[in-house]
């Protein structure tokens, strides 16, 4: 899986491997997580050694998961939300070093995105007492037994019950509500102000943002700034699907409506929600152009033209890197099912 370079792995530990593969898994863009031990120096160890705390290892797990659709900042970031990063002496009640948590870094781009996303997480103001969880450099991982994987799934009234007496998921509503499901990047289904069940979109913070979107996306996004043409990840993307921002998951785009410009950026005739689409008088090229951003993160998207091709005669340009692409095969399992209409 690691060979893959389209996959990259995530090592996390917080507390139960069941608890933790069981809510990663379910973050769009993750391929499969598995259930392990981290950290430790001795070769293979068994669940019984790692219980017993006699070892340096953690219960951990390996995320392995598509960049191109779910960014690291958005793994950690998905992650600290369903434990809690404040406790030094284990897990809601699994109590020793073995149960405590860590990030596991594999590089030093993940330290650096690991080190930006605990600060943002420390300056949130969400939690009473700061963020112990350490920071370390990957070492040694082994998957835990075969019967440990998808633990969840194979035992599910076991596991439920489990859970329950633990005080995680009594945790993490208290702490985080629905913000738990999928962290800051909401999946929207609706094109409407009343963006979730329980209220609206909130933004997330200006460090929380820096840590959680590339450094391109940060500067399209909040500083207006421009990718290259020919150079992005949708300029030339031909596949069914709908494109959403990539800060608040609001729908703006359908690829039924995207057509061949070429600009060197993805282009389009007509936005799929339009009321999810702001227009702004833009002057600081010398000259007067129409802005295009999203109505509820405020992202900027790009401009909006009228030499495009009919039936409604526009082209709007945008950036690709204000943009996550849903394919329509995803569309019912990241909760755009609604949209499937489009394509039948």
């Amino acid at each position: 899986m690691a060979e893959n370079s389209n996959v990259e792995i995530a090592t996390l530990a917080g507390g139960c491997f069941w608890c933790v593969e069981s809510d990663l898994e379910k973050l769009p863009g993750v391929i499969e997580v598995v259930s392990g031990y981290a950290g430790g120096e001795e070769p293979d160890p068994t669940y019984e050694q790692v219980s017993s705390g006699s070892t340096g290892y953690r219960e951990a797990v390996q995320v392995h998961f598509d960049p191109t659709k779910v960014t690291y900042a958005q793994v950690l970031d998905h992650y600290w939300k369903h434990f809690d990063p404040t406790d030094a002496g284990g897990s809601f009640g699994d109590r020793g070093f073995q149960y405590t948590s860590a990030i596991f870094y594999h590089n030093e781009a993940q330290l650096e995105i690991a080190e930006a996303s605990k600060q943002a997480l420390d300056a949130s103001g969400r939690l009473e007492n700061p963020v112990v969880t350490p920071i370390i450099k990957f070492t040694t991982f082994y998957p835990a037994e075969t019967y440990h994987q998808d633990y969840y799934k194979h035992n599910p009234v076991r596991y439920k019950t489990y859970r329950y007496f633990s005080g995680r998921d009594k945790y993490v509503d208290k702490t985080w509500g629905d913000d738990a499901e999928i962290g800051a990047f909401k999946i929207l289904s609706k094109g409407s102000a009343d963006l979730t069940p329980g209220g609206h979109f909130v933004k997330p913070t200006d460090e929380e943002l820096k840590a959680l979107l590339t450094p391109m996306q940060y500067d399209v996004t909040q500083e207006e700034g421009t990718e290259p043409p020919f150079n992005n990840e949708f300029w030339d993307n031909k596949r069914e699907g709908i494109y959403v921002d990539i800060v608040s998951g609001e729908p703006l785009f359908s690829s039924k409506d995207k057509f061949k410009s070429g600009t060197g950026w993805p282009s389009f005739v007509r936005p799929l929600t339009p009321g999810n689409i702001v227009e702004k008088e833009d002057s600081s090229l010398f000259s007067t152009r129409t802005e295009v951003r999203s109505k509820n993160a405020d992202s900027h998207l790009g401009h909006v033209f009228n030499d495009g091709p009919q039936p409604t005669g526009l082209r709007y340009c945008i950036n690709s890197a204000s943009l996550r692409f849903i394919p329509k095969e995803d569309l019912e399992k990241e909760g755009y099912g609604e949209y499937l209409k489009i394509f039948e």
